[in-house]
């Protein structure tokens, strides 16, 4: 098998793009779509929307410390962005030091700047938050981790908040938002969130890329990344949605970017209108100041409250 671009032995084939790439070749694949993808989603018309971030501005990256955020980070700063990376301790035993650990040297191997916040001094370690809710942990785990990545772009005067989520996961989410005609989290789904008061702006610069091509980028880069499931995450449903995705897939290469471009070019509008008319109004947190809509305090600070007084939120 030989490379499309070069003729030289190809090391990664994509049904999807019927196409072949050596090592060299497809890193310079994996740059051009992360170019692409930053330079916004197809409108109706085909062009392109608004580009995610420019040259210039200043990129926090949320780190998970798994192959899609380091190689997104990765990639952004060979491309000339000013990124600096945001890791999360869960506190969570055997998981989160490693994980942390693992984000740490990759900082520390490529000269980028980090940040860590650390849940267990603010009151949320997950765990702890573990044990005191009546609802699903890891629902509760994201609400907090949006939460602080949030006032960490805002607080740090960041320009955006940049997030490893690829075509996998933006389709599966997709997937599962229209299996339940879900408008509100149709209405907002993209690779761009604008800024709103209170709000950071939001983007997704991998959308483009399946997590099949962004493991291939992270292998040929020799990026260590953090492999072990989350322990309080087994039979999570998105792996489920992601598996019947991949099904569909191997049967008809390219859909998956296809049906999230066709959604984001003739389907999001509608479900954004519906919600512009639906929407309830905000007012800001009485503790932190984020906006919420639920009542003098948000729903994370009323989770560290029920923590701290020993309740159940």
């Amino acid at each position: 098998m030989k490379c499309k671009i070069c003729k030289a032995t190809a090391v990664v084939a994509l049904k999807s793009h019927n196409a072949a790439f050596c090592a060299d070749c497809y890193r310079d694949f994996f740059a051009r779509q992360v170019e692409r993808g930053i330079r916004g989603a197809p409108g109706p018309d085909g062009t392109h929307g608004e580009s995610l971030f420019r040259k210039g501005e200043r990129i926090l990256v949320a780190l998970s410390g798994g192959k899609d955020s380091l190689a997104l980070m990765l990639e952004l700063s060979r491309q000339g962005h000013d990124v600096t990376g945001l890791f999360v301790d869960l506190a969570i035993p055997g998981s989160s030091s490693a994980a942390r650990a693992v984000v740490e040297r990759f900082c520390a191997a490529h000269g980028l700047p980090l940040r860590v916040a650390d849940l267990a001094a603010e009151g949320l370690a997950i765990p702890r938050v573990r044990e005191r809710l009546r609802r699903p942990v890891c629902s509760v785990c994201g609400k907090i981790k949006r939460h602080i990545f949030n006032r960490a772009a805002l607080d740090g005067g960041f320009d955006a908040l940049a997030t490893g989520h690829n075509l996998d996961d933006e389709v599966a989410r997709l997937f599962s938002n229209t299996l339940r005609w879900d408008t509100a989290y149709l209405s907002d789904q993209g690779p761009l969130l604008p800024a709103e008061p209170g709000f950071a702006r939001k983007v997704k610069p991998l959308w483009r890329l399946t997590e099949f091509e962004t493991a291939n980028y992270a292998f040929l880069m020799g990026i260590e990344h953090h492999h072990a499931p989350c322990p309080y995450s087994p039979g999570a449903s998105f792996t489920t949605l992601k598996g019947v995705l991949q099904r569909l897939e191997a049967a008809m290469p390219g859909r998956k970017l296809d049906f999230y471009q066709g959604f984001l070019a003739r389907g999001k509008a509608a479900f954004a209108r519906r919600e512009v008319e639906a929407g309830a109004p905000l007012a800001p947190c009485g503790r932190c100041g984020s906006p919420t809509s639920s009542g003098e305090l948000c729903g994370v600070c009323r989770i560290r409250q029920a923590v701290a007084d020993g309740g159940v939120a």
